[in-house]
């Protein structure tokens, strides 16, 4: 289908459309309901439309489309696509498999779409699928995503809509075994900076050994279409705003490299704290485990992509659901959860990344610097349940920051190593005390109690390179289903057939 003359920039919106209109195998059905009625039209602008298109309608009354689809809780929802898709596919092959089944690939685009209107410019977004063969007579296959318009005007963001609309269409029909191509293209002739793309998901045989939708979700992030993807505690690939919609949340961020004893208890003991909070009471409550972009990145320019996989299924086999995000700052993190919801936030971390916040040189790019920063997180209910430290592994994490003069003194018998600095007594630069005491009086910052002294000296980096040296005493550390999966799995080099270490191999 792809002119082998054409340069990617030449690419346009138009010169796709009307590529794919040339392809006499290529045929199929447009249905888009809401405000998403702008795809279709450029498959007709270009010329040669009778070549590719054999239908398209739009049924912009919720009591026709209704009549048509069958009632739907949500119109701009998954469920609805799912519905538009199954209906239109049906009939497309009912009607014409018989008479050119055999020389065509059929295929179904769909969408349901809110933009911004007089009455609201809020929660503008859409889904789009596609249900396509990859060949004459072969089984169906669906590719899904979701996108979230920036424009402020209604104009703007259907047009922006309509030119990511071939954007997919095109991808679906050429790029979909090679996601390098596919994932940027979706936003070609129009950019991040106008829509956003927060879900892709493939299904069929055409991908089932070839995919893997938590990676693709992640490499989203990757390319700039989206700054957070989320996966389900059954490792399912989760849409933001239908997941998060009016739930109270309480996230723990972490590099889960694997998931240790710690990491559950700072969520347990956080979370006893949480859910004692008026504004919580009879609330619908979600826990998310967080890794940074960062994080996934340490140790080299590329994602290591089976260490990504076993991260979350260790997280996931415990139970939780994951985030992945590229906002380092706490202040931006909230600021994307409140997109969703408005009810209460609870972050949950450790006394090094309560020292990482009120670290001045991150806030540089902010006109109101530390302070402004402040003022975002916490402007809308928000809290930090900051989990204690031992002495001694406060000693080595100051010890390594422009904060030695916080250095705790053993007087040589090791008393401040057993001690627990806590949320109640830490120290900041002196400067910030007064800013620092405000917070915690006032309990946007509140300690977290009750954590087990018997799991404060575990570091996910030593348990990590106790699993890769053969050290059994990693398993103590971690939850016994982690352990089995690591064993089973082969995680994080684990030998599967591993000596004891007093055992020299033969």
């Amino acid at each position: 289908m792809r002119d082998p003359k054409l340069e990617p920039s030449e690419l346009t919106t138009n010169r796709k459309a009307l590529l794919v209109n040339l392809d006499q195998n290529v045929y199929g059905t447009f249905a888009e309901i809401g405000a998403g009625q702008e795809v279709a039209r450029h498959f007709f602008k270009a010329g040669g439309a009778a070549g590719t298109i054999a239908k398209s309608m739009s049924a912009y009354d919720m009591k026709f489309s209704d009549e048509i689809y069958g009632k739907a809780s949500r119109y701009v929802s998954r469920d609805r696509l799912s519905q538009m898709l199954d209906h239109e596919y049906r009939l497309l092959i009912n009607r014409l498999e018989e008479s050119r089944g055999e020389n065509t690939t059929f295929f179904v685009f769909a969408n349901t779409v809110a933009a911004a209107s007089y009455n609201n410019n809020k929660n503008c977004h859409g889904w789009m699928g596609m249900r396509f063969q990859t060949s004459p007579m072969s089984p169906p296959n669906d590719i899904i995503i979701h996108v979230r318009m920036w424009d402020k005007t209604g104009s703007a963001q259907q047009e922006a809509l309509g030119i990511a609309g071939v954007n997919f269409i095109w991808a679906a029909l050429v790029y979909y075994t090679d996601m390098g191509e596919f994932i940027p293209s979706l936003i070609d002739n129009v950019g991040s900076e106008r829509l956003e793309v927060d879900m892709l998901e493939f299904h069929g045989p055409a991908f089932d050994e070839k995919i893997e939708n938590r990676v693709v979700a992640l490499q989203l992030v990757e390319h700039g279409l989206t700054n957070a993807v989320m996966f389900g505690s059954d490792g399912t690939v989760l849409q933001p705003s239908e997941f998060l919609y009016k739930k109270s949340l309480l996230v723990e961020r972490g590099s889960f490299r694997p998931i240790t004893h710690v990491n559950t208890d700072m969520l347990k003991c956080a979370g006893a704290q949480f859910m004692q909070e008026d504004s919580v009471q009879g609330e619908s409550v979600v826990a998310l485990l967080e890794i940074t972009m960062k994080n996934l990145l340490a140790g080299g320019k590329d994602i290591d992509y089976d260490d990504f996989l076993a991260r979350v299924d260790a997280i996931n086999c415990l139970g939780y659901h994951v985030l992945v995000s590229n906002y380092m700052e706490y202040f931006r993190l909230s600021a994307y959860f409140r997109r969703y919801t408005q009810k209460m936030i609870g972050i949950v971390l450790g006394i090094n990344h309560l020292h990482e916040i009120f670290n001045e040189e991150y806030y540089e790019s902010l006109d109101g610097g530390i302070l402004e920063s402040f003022g975002r997180l916490f402007k809308a209910n928000v809290k930090l349940y900051v989990y204690p430290m031992k002495g001694n592994s406060y000693n080595s994490y100051v010890g390594h920051t422009d904060m030695k003069g916080n250095l705790l003194d053993s007087g040589g018998g090791g008393f401040a190593d057993q001690m627990l600095i806590t949320a109640d007594n830490l120290k900041v630069k002196s400067k910030l005390r007064h800013l620092y005491s405000y917070l915690l009086e006032n309990h946007f910052i509140e300690p977290v109690v009750g954590a087990d002294a018997a799991h404060l000296d575990i570091f996910s980096r030593n348990i990590l390179k106790k699993i890769q040296e053969r050290d059994p005493s990693w398993e103590e550390a971690v939850p016994p289903r982690v352990a089995e999966l690591i064993k089973t799995r082969g995680l994080w080099g684990y030998d599967q057939c591993e000596l004891p270490p007093d055992k020299p191999e033969a």
